[in-house]
């Protein structure tokens, strides 16, 4: 009895040791609050394997109970009035002041895009509704939280699409009038796969010749930027890092484009361009684009470029040849120069210890060169997702810190 007793004993520490235990960076705080957390994800990400691999539910319909475990019913208090419409056919959620102020005044807007590797994620999140009355409060401004269809369901353009759609039906001068917002103080921001459709918005609405109201600033927190090279200094150094690691990144983006698994196969190994796309790897070249530091001891070579794409399953919106993959709306990183030089002011938030850090701070510099003034927030001890971890027990000081110094430079700059 008492040996068997022994064994059960070491039976669970050695799998407690294996779901909760993992090196992480010294530079990172509160290290073994962050081990706990993502051993809930590494758990359910086994469960979810398991459940696919049995054929009981597909793997992003398991990981969906994050979303639905933090799911809140937003409501309306003291200081901030909460209602639900549809902007164009589009569940949005809108944060107001309840202060009373002269109809002639008006305040300042934000469009927020929630993450969540456009499978996951939503705007009635605890995270992000906790996230949408700090702004409301703080900047007394509006907060236009959309509630945009996701992927497997819906695969791209169809997150972007829902985005755009909202976008252009807010910057309506008889809406913002309905909502007293100045038409000059409106701001899109995003955290990773929402900064993705920040950056995507931003772009595709300066380039819209009958697009009369603009956005004054984009904020982009840890976005995921392009597809086409998986394989740069941070996706490799932080293939095993809490919360988003490399494979699981890589599944985001194959499920944004396709349920065909080929295509996750192929980009894991990062052999997943066609033609389509090969005079587009210049604008990914980190070895041009990313400072030495961040570069590091890794050597820059150009992603293999292989047959079509449409051959290992990327669908293609216009019914030839694929071309999502390097689609601008999806990789906003692609787009050329002068597509950049007109956007707004911008903010990015970039994460040591995350995949996705190569991608903005490529991004970061291409819009300097461009001369779009840029202020770029590096964490040396941040991870991915950081800042939407703010509420206890899963609260940690650095979202604390990114939040507000996010919110100041929206008081500053907005």
């Amino acid at each position: 009895m008492r040996l068997k007793g022994i064994v059960s004993l070491i039976v669970l520490g050695s799998l407690s040791a294996y779901f909760i235990y993992e090196p992480i960076p010294e530079a990172i705080d509160q290290k073994w609050k962050l081990m706990v957390t993502n051993s809930l994800f590494r758990a359910l990400s086994h469960l979810a394997d398991l459940s696919e691999l049995l054929g009981l539910k597909d793997y992003m319909g398991v990981m969906y109970f994050i979303t639905l475990a933090e799911r809140v019913v937003p409501l309306s208090d003291q200081r901030v009035l909460v209602t639900e419409e549809r902007f164009d056919g589009v569940e949005v959620v809108l944060y107001q002041p309840q202060t009373d102020r002269p109809t002639a005044e008006l305040r300042r807007a934000v469009i927020y895009l929630h993450g969540g590797g456009w499978c996951l994620g939503s705007s009635r999140m605890s995270p992000y509704d906790t996230l949408a009355r700090t702004l409301v409060t703080d900047l007394d401004a509006m907060v236009l939280s959309v509630e945009y269809r996701l992927a497997p369901a819906h695969h791209f353009p169809v997150p972007y699409e829902d985005v755009y759609r909202v976008v252009k039906h807010f910057l309506q001068e008889e809406v913002l009038a309905r909502y007293s917002v100045d038409p000059g103080r409106i701001a899109v921001s995003g955290d990773s796969a929402g900064g993705n459709l920040a950056a995507a918005v931003s772009q595709q609405l300066r380039q819209d010749p009958d697009q009369k109201i603009q956005l004054k600033i984009q904020a982009l927190l840890y976005p995921v930027l392009q597809a086409l090279d998986l394989n740069t200094p941070s996706y490799q150094q932080n293939q095993d890092m809490p919360i988003l690691p490399r494979t699981l990144m890589v599944r985001f983006w194959s499920e944004y484009f396709t349920s065909d698994k080929a295509l996750f196969r192929t980009m894991m190994s990062n052999t997943h361009n066609g033609p389509e796309s090969a005079d587009l790897l210049k604008f990914v070249n980190w070895g041009a684009y990313l400072p030495e530091s961040y570069r590091a001891h890794y050597n820059y070579s150009v992603p293999a470029v292989g047959r079509d794409q449409a051959a290992v399953g990327v669908p293609a919106p216009d019914g030839g040849p694929s071309r999502a993959i390097g689609d601008p709306r999806a990789s906003p990183l692609l787009v050329p120069d002068s597509a950049l030089r007109s956007l707004p002011k911008a903010y990015v938030l970039t994460c040591e210890y995350d995949v996705l850090r190569d991608d903005g701070i490529m991004y970061v510099t291409r819009l300097r060169e461009a001369g779009v003034e840029v202020t770029h927030e590096h964490y040396g001890a941040g991870f991915h997702g950081a800042m939407m971890f703010n509420l206890w027990p899963m609260d940690f000081a650095i979202a604390r810190r990114m939040t507000d110094n996010y919110v100041r430079w929206l008081q500053e700059n907005l």
